[in-house]
């Protein structure tokens, strides 16, 4: 994965379940951000880590969160939930959001 994002800018690829979108994630973008801009829309309301109308579980790969404590438990984090509205990838990464059900329009290969 490392090679593949350096090949790619420091970009990296979202996969989202389960209607298996896959899109890029530009650096320092947010997993809704590139949701958003790829027109894989994941749900969102607050866009700050509080709300949690985000939250899904990250299957593989690595992210960190823009701020210091998102709207998560302890016990949440250790399971691999995020909150894709402040959370940034660090790799590749495959989350599956059950309410992500909006099609894709655009896909990047």
């Amino acid at each position: 994965a490392a090679g593949l994002a350096a090949r790619m800018g420091g970009a990296f690829t979202l996969r989202i379940g389960p209607l298996g979108h896959t899109l890029t994630v530009a650096p320092g973008q947010s997993l809704l951000e590139a949701s958003l801009s790829e027109a894989a829309a994941l749900p969102s309301a607050c866009r700050n880590g509080t709300c949690r109308s985000c939250i899904a579980r990250v299957l593989q790969g690595r992210v960190h969160h823009r701020i210091e404590w998102p709207g998560l438990s302890a016990d949440e984090k250790a399971e691999g939930w995020v909150l894709p509205c402040v959370a940034v990838p660090d790799s590749d990464v495959v989350l599956w959001q059950p309410l992500s059900s909006r099609p894709c329009t655009t896909s990047s290969a």
